[in-house]
């Protein structure tokens, strides 16, 4: 229980709770006089003791229960003793028509069972919930789980297997029952992968340092960086985009020279009778012209800010930068750049596009690009997206893409998901990749770094 106690102070101090070790000490007496078997009691002398600051009293109350309290799995139910032989052979006839990750999921919510820690671990890793350490981020990871398990999908199998059974002329009354059991075994999962990521990202906070090295700040994912880290990330911006300057610059003056020119060296040597010769060699021009489209949604907001951050940053080493950024529809915000700092500019393209939870329509700002904006591409372009390619299940129009892409030089898609998420849920994901020169899996700043090194090298 004492070390359960250490995590748990160490959880609200990440969590911005200042908790002194005199505090921590008078905790520790106060449960050796109380004790821990009145809850109440216990609760109330942590709280006494390590809280004296009202604001982090909603902390403390959403920590103490997923390190001392945490409720039980939610209750399964199961259908089988409540079927006939004839018609649990109806269900297996109508379940072999469904696709068969969908008809997994189906038995098992008709059995009852729920994930293992197994699984909810795998699951958790797979969505980047094993590094999260900020609970503003529980519900966006919990949802992230779900879709990696095709809920939304599985919520129409279920109406479709209903239907079939109908059709398969199964008792209505118990079509009825078997639905409601369904959804009700697909919502006590629910639960207990809210449970489960409530708890996991606790434990992740009390294993943090409380104060994080810039160097683990550059390699932590955007989905785990709180607004203090966030803020010393943007300071940072300014640093490596210095170093890729210098280092791009380098580049180009040392591949300036091209091919020989001829005919230049000709005339130029005219003048003295070619006596000495001088070389003349073609001049190429290296510098890109960028058109980006950043999706600044809440998940992606942190990875599109610092990705403009340092593309602005670096204009001197770009010839044209066309910047847009879009949620549910899209404005271009390249002029929000001119005559102010990166800084100033990107504020204040956040504050005109607020997060919120109104969906994200790539569909929609691709429409509103090639209305508005399609004249911005040519065959010079690199043509960028930053997005995890979730579409809510809005028209994805690739129709709109493809015709981008081919008007690009070359056509670029920065992603922060793991390509093992791209096409569950309501990832689109696969369906642009064919349409790309090359995708860029960047989760952390320093993988977003390098990519833009990479994509301005190349």
């Amino acid at each position: 229980m004492d070390e359960r106690i250490i995590r748990f102070i160490a959880a609200l101090r990440a969590g911005g709770a200042r908790v002194s070790l005199a505090e921590s000490a008078d905790a520790m007496f106060a449960i050796n006089e109380l004790g821990i078997q009145d809850k109440d009691a216990f609760r109330l002398s942590l709280r006494a003791t390590l809280i004296k600051n009202s604001r982090n009293i909603p902390l403390f109350d959403e920590l103490f229960p997923l390190f001392f309290g945490i409720s039980p799995i939610p209750a399964f139910d199961n259908l089988e003793n409540e079927l006939t032989s004839e018609e649990a052979n109806l269900i297996a006839e109508a379940l072999r028509q469904f696709k068969r990750d969908l008809q997994s999921m189906l038995e098992r919510l008709r059995r009852g069972e729920p994930l293992t820690p197994q699984e909810l671990e795998q699951l958790g890793k797979l969505v980047g919930l094993d590094r999260a350490r900020d609970m503003r981020y529980r519900d966006w990871m919990a949802q992230r789980m779900e879709k990696a398990l095709k809920f939304r999908e599985v919520e129409q199998a279920i109406r479709e297997l209903m239907q079939l059974l109908n059709e398969m002329g199964f008792n209505r009354d118990k079509i009825d029952q078997i639905r409601q059991l369904l959804i009700e075994n697909q919502q006590a999962m629910r639960e207990q992968i809210h449970q489960f990521t409530g708890f996991k990202i606790a434990e992740n906070m009390s294993e943090r340092p409380s104060e994080t090295g810039l160097d683990n700040l550059l390699n932590s994912p955007f989905n785990s960086l709180t607004e203090k880290d966030l803020e010393k990330l943007r300071r940072e911006v300014h640093r490596l985009a210095a170093i890729l300057r210098t280092r791009v610059a380098l580049r180009q003056k040392r591949s300036k020279r091209g091919l020989l020119d001829a005919k230049a060296t000709i005339r130029f040597n005219l003048k003295h009778g070619n006596v000495p010769i001088v070389i003349k060699h073609k001049d190429r021009t290296l510098k890109p012209k960028i058109v980006v489209l950043c999706d600044i949604s809440t998940s992606m907001r942190a990875c599109s800010e610092l990705m403009l951050s340092l593309l602005y940053a670096m204009q001197d080493q770009i010839h044209k930068t066309h910047a847009f950024a879009f949620i549910d529809h899209l404005q271009f915000v390249s002029p929000d750049f001119l005559g102010r700092s990166v800084r100033e500019a990107v504020l204040l393209v956040l504050e005109r596009m607020p997060p919120g939870h109104y969906n994200t329509d790539f569909g929609c700002s691709l429409e509103n690009f090639t209305d508005n904006y399609l004249d911005t591409i040519d065959n010079r372009s690199t043509f960028i997206v930053v997005g995890d390619g979730r579409n809510n299940y809005n028209d994805p129009r690739t129709d709109l893409f493809r015709l981008i892409a081919r008007r690009a030089n070359r056509t670029i898609w920065i992603n922060p998901e793991a390509p093992e998420l791209w096409g569950t849920g309501d990832s689109d994901m696969p369906r642009y990749v064919p349409y790309c020169d090359d995708i860029f899996q960047v989760g952390t700043l320093a993988e977003l770094t390098q990519a833009i090194d990479q994509l301005l090298t190349r």
